[in-house]
């Protein structure tokens, strides 16, 4: 007795169940790919590109930084005056202040703090108002140019002022007789005072008035029930 004579497999048909074969994929969505390409970083619809807000950052802050110029006037015209008197002592001439228990060297100090809280206020509200839509390059320029806009306006204050050499203008008015000080920021950290006040009211802005990110929509899985009707 013979066995019936079946024809073998074809050579190249294989088990739909083989562990080599690789999962069907599945039709793409429309915005698939597109999806794809926005999460490797290239441009999608959430905003400009790097190269955008990286250059609106130095636009920023070169616009910011030339504030400073209008600080730096402000200041020399509303800080009040250090009164200076010079003397002869061993045929030397002596500087001194002439009210030794004035406050009118915390008042330089305390001017250029208060106008550096409102130019950070002020740019921190401009900046918002023409570029609602946030980012990091956008807010190192805004720390930057207040920076920067605080040290030209120490400068530009100092260059103002009265002259620097207390003991020529000492001998230039003569002994006894009262003069200005140079204009003289004692306490370094008044420079601060624009960037952080910029940089804290800018985010408190965009905390409260900036737009905000639309909530992710999931599409229904496989194994989701339908709902019923």
């Amino acid at each position: 007795m013979t066995a019936p004579l079946t024809p073998p497999p074809p050579p190249h048909e294989h088990s739909a169940q083989g562990p080599w074969q690789p999962p069907a994929a599945g039709p793409q969505a429309p915005g698939s790919q597109h999806a794809e390409y926005a999460g490797h970083g290239w441009y999608g619809q959430d905003g400009p590109g790097m190269r955008t807000e990286l250059r609106e950052s130095a636009v920023i802050a070169t616009a910011v930084a030339l504030g400073g110029v209008l600080l730096g006037v402000l200041w020399w015209w509303l800080a009040p005056h250090v009164p200076l008197v010079g003397d002869v002592v061993e045929k030397s001439w002596v500087v001194y202040l002439k009210d030794t228990e004035g406050e009118q060297a915390i008042g330089v100090d305390g001017t250029f703090t208060l106008l550096g809280l409102g130019f950070g206020a002020v740019s921190a509200l401009v900046v918002f108002l023409l570029r609602r839509r946030g980012g990091v390059p956008l807010v190192v320029g805004l720390a930057l140019g207040g920076l920067l806009g605080s040290l030209l306006a120490w400068r530009v204050g100092v260059w103002l002022g009265p002259a620097e050499d207390v003991i020529a203008q000492a001998q230039a008015v003569g002994r006894g007789v009262t003069f200005d000080a140079p204009l003289k920021l004692g306490a370094k950290g008044a420079l601060l005072a624009w960037p952080l006040a910029a940089l804290v009211l800018h985010l408190g802005l965009m905390a409260l008035f900036g737009p905000r990110d639309p909530e992710p929509e999931f599409a229904p899985g496989p194994y989701q029930e339908s709902p019923r009707g």
